[in-house]
């Protein structure tokens, strides 16, 4: 499943939902969901930011999961 435009976004999220994340998709963002906090994250499909796959993973991070 494609999460993302952004390879290294896609490439992370396929990583989480492995991990058991649950992702689900929008019609803009998509919503990926934390198991054991719940902590729910924006997914940008189509990010026009050079800085947001490092924003994307700090995000990840600060849910204290430790990617």
């Amino acid at each position: 499943m494609k999460y993302s435009r952004s390879k290294e976004i896609n490439h992370l999220i396929g990583d989480l939902v492995k991990a058991g994340w649950e992702y689900s998709r929008g019609t803009r963002h998509g919503k990926l969901k934390a198991p054991s906090n719940k902590h729910t994250l924006t997914v940008p499909i189509s990010p026009s930011d050079y800085r947001a796959f490092l924003n994307f993973r700090r995000d990840v991070r600060q849910c204290g999961i430790g990617w």
